[in-house]
């Protein structure tokens, strides 16, 4: 006889059949998660495979047995690790047991990124990754040749600076030819010193002014060049024979950019600065008169006082194209898409996303399992075994009881029967 004692709450109850209804949904979600976990270690092995067949150079036998066995390494690795936290976590109780075994869970979701997350992310983006890579390259290389360009450039305006001071000087001549700067007409001392000068900067003009075609040509062809490695970078095909054909280009494109540092005039025209003033060849004084060879003397030192202050603007307009800051230099690396999807990460999130998810995604179903065990037991708690028997369960009892009774009835009948024959051949013998 039941007492109120004996008889569960509502709630109890409830707890019960919440209980009983998990329970029916796990045995149901069992049949498959193997399976389901099978194919999700499959296809991070394949991707794996992938990912390793783009880090090894040679293509050979072994080779590929290496790829598939690191593969098959990871896809069971995957496999038995899920496997474990998806039996062992939920069923822990104590709260220590479920600590260690959700940081055992966090160590073994980190082994996995590591030996095999990264690497589907190479197969998944790998060749967008290196693209990536390309396409900076030509970034960086079109910064250098632009910058080459404008400190090139830059050399050549002092061209003009070169020019005014030969113009100055060849005015001057002119006055001095007319007599109206020593007061002595005609091709004198003076005349000569001022000739001397403008033809020293008319060289040096020249020479600045022959550099502007080389320039422009290395300019032109430079952007040839890069027009060549814009195409190789969005090109169709395996993006390793085009890596082959970029670096090629990169090569000839970091020539063209020295070329560009070699056609800059600011040292040149820094060096003639320095040297005008100092390379004055100072002719005899021809004057007819000591007053003449007085105002002549006077008129070079004022030539040299101008010539000081042309080199001192020369050299300061120079020096100012010297501060320009020179283009880094820039070299073409080439790099693995292992390496590159790495390097870029940033730019492939959503690639990197669900390279991790394929192989962590068993961690959700991890901790909603042991959410619903956790239920499980809370609408257990407290409850006797009686308590927790179906109809099913003490159906199966019953058969089971029977089973046993019949099987004990059997086995009475059995030691009787071989005890009366032992009786029968006792009195057979008597």
């Amino acid at each position: 006889m039941t007492t109120d004692k004996d008889r569960l709450t509502a709630q109890e109850a409830k707890g019960l059949r919440t209980a009983k209804e998990l329970e029916g949904h796990l045995v149901w979600l069992d049949t498959f998660t193997p399976a389901a976990l099978g194919v999700l270690a499959i296809a991070s092995g394949i991707y794996t495979y992938l990912g390793v067949s783009s880090l090894l150079e040679d293509n050979g036998a072994v080779s590929f047995f290496a790829a598939v066995a690191y593969s098959v390494a990871v896809s069971v690795g995957i496999f038995v690790f899920w496997s474990y936290m998806l039996r062992l976590l939920p069923a822990m109780r104590t709260a220590g047991g479920f600590i260690g075994l959700t940081v055992a869970t966090m160590v073994g979701s980190l082994a996995i990124i590591a030996m095999s997350s990264w690497l589907n992310a190479a197969a998944l983006a790998g060749s967008a990754a290196v693209e990536q890579h390309l396409e900076n390259t030509v970034r960086d290389y079109q910064k250098a040749l632009e910058q080459a360009h404008d400190i090139a450039l830059s050399g050549q305006s002092l061209g003009r600076e070169v020019e005014r001071a030969r113009q100055s000087f060849d005015a001057l001549a002119e006055l001095e030819q007319s007599g109206e700067l020593s007061g002595a007409a005609g091709r004198g001392a003076v005349f000569r010193v001022l000739k001397q000068k403008s033809e020293e900067l008319r060289n040096l003009e020249d020479q600045i002014a022959t550099q502007k075609p080389l320039i422009d040509d290395a300019f032109s062809d430079g952007n040839k060049i890069l027009a060549r490695m814009r195409e190789l970078t969005v090109a169709p095909g395996p993006v390793d024979m085009r890596s082959v054909r970029f670096s090629e280009e990169s090569v000839k494109l970091a020539g063209v950019i020295s070329q560009l540092n070699q056609y800059g005039v600011a040292t040149l025209v820094v060096r003639a600065a320095e040297d005008l003033p100092a390379s004055v060849v100072l002719p005899e004084l021809d004057g007819r008169n000591a007053s003449v060879r007085d105002a002549q003397s006077s008129t070079i030192d004022s030539v040299l006082d101008a010539l000081d202050q042309r080199s001192k603007t020369l050299k300061t307009a120079a020096e100012e194209v010297l501060e320009i800051e020179p283009p880094i230099e820039t070299a073409y690396n080439p790099i693995s898409a292992a390496d590159a999807v790495i390097r870029y990460a940033g730019n492939f999130v959503p690639s990197w996303a669900g390279a991790i998810a394929i192989d962590l995604l068993p961690a959700i179903l991890v901790f909603v399992l042991a959410v619903t065990q956790t239920a499980i037991r809370s609408g257990r708690d407290g409850m006797s075994i009686e308590d927790t028997l179906t109809l099913a369960d003490l159906r199966a009892a019953i058969n089971a009881m029977k089973d046993v009774e019949m099987t004990m009835g059997a086995a009475d009948a059995a030691i009787q029967e071989r005890a009366s024959r032992q009786d029968s051949g006792k009195s057979g013998k008597s």
